[in-house]
């Protein structure tokens, strides 16, 4: 019977939570395992991780006794919510509190919760800075989670980790850089000059694996693998996929107006990092994330790491 501690991890089979399994278990000397909650131990996902050695667990988070089942005798769990699966903000806030009650039911040691910053703390819902979106929010998918930070305060011991943008939306996101028609390459944010915090989606899971070996508890932990501004991006990725990229600076109100959907959340999202820059990037510090995970990338490794898998159509 194995002594080490068990870290309940949700979202095992996505990017944040399956990089915390895959550290938990890159560390054969360490002092944790995995157990990988999914809600199907049988897809190639789950199976891969049991490969490394992680207890896999069947459970649903619109299914509380799942969740409360899976967390009981782990030392800690990583709780994070899959806004953009269902893109419905009440959905997600329901979500947050059943992982909070269930942490508190399962006498949880130190929960990690993936959030990012309520941004209408900086832009009233009156403030006609940018749109309101579903009558409550400014960015729906950070506002959940900062409003759902409140479930998990002074009810079970928690750190509140800040993600940063993912690179890997280059590659799962449509956000690639487009033919422009003309043989060059645009890629398009909404940021302006602003240099934006950035990470790579596995950094997120190596990263949450240092909060939990340096016990790190009650605190506010923002990660970023670089700084980087849309120029910058775009030049690095010129040099790296050997093509002719440009940033492609669009206004916030020319980015909500793409008409897919979330475009407004995202447009929105973007407005809030250039507009408050210092703060979003003062809350994400790279130095403090490489001390969390020394193998820590950068937007340029990242890129020559995953250069064939960025769509270039």
């Amino acid at each position: 019977m194995s002594d080490k501690k068990i870290i309940a991890v949700m979202g095992a089979t996505g990017a944040q939570g399956g990089g915390l399994v895959r550290a938990i278990h890159a560390d054969p000397e360490g002092l944790f395992t995995a157990r990988a909650i999914t809600r199907n131990a049988n897809s190639d996902a789950a199976k891969a991780l049991a490969a490394l050695g992680a207890e896999i667990v069947e459970a649903d988070v619109n299914d509380g006794a799942s969740i409360i089942n899976a967390f009981k005798g782990a030392h800690g769990a990583y709780c994070v919510t899959f806004y953009w699966a269902h893109m419905d903000p009440e959905r997600e806030i329901a979500e947050a509190h059943t992982l909070a009650d269930a942490a508190k039911a399962a006498d949880v040691k130190h929960v990690i919760w993936s959030t990012l910053e309520d941004t209408r703390k900086w832009v009233p819902l009156d403030s006609d800075q940018m749109p309101t979106i579903h009558d409550h929010y400014k960015v729906p998918h950070f506002d959940t989670k900062g409003e759902s930070n409140r479930f998990f305060y002074n009810r079970v011991p928690t750190t509140f980790l800040l993600t940063s943008f993912y690179w890997d939306n280059l590659i799962f996101f449509g956000m690639n850089p487009k033919p422009d028609g003309q043989g060059r390459y645009a890629l398009t944010l909404a940021t302006g000059d602003a240099k934006m915090p950035g990470i790579a989606a596995e950094d997120i899971g190596k990263c949450a694996y240092g909060v939990f070996k340096q016990g790190i508890v009650d605190k506010t932990v923002g990660v970023s693998g670089e700084h980087v501004s849309g120029a910058e991006m775009a030049a690095t990725l010129s040099e790296v996929l050997g093509i002719d990229c440009y940033f492609n600076s669009v206004t916030p109100e020319q980015f909500r107006a793409l008409g897919f959907p979330g475009a407004d959340d995202l447009g929105n999202m973007f407005q809030f990092k250039r507009d408050f820059e210092k703060d979003y990037r003062g809350a994400r510090d790279v130095e403090a994330s490489r001390q969390l995970n020394p193998d820590l990338m950068n937007f340029r490794q990242w890129c020559e790491k995953y250069k064939d898998r960025i769509p270039l159509t």
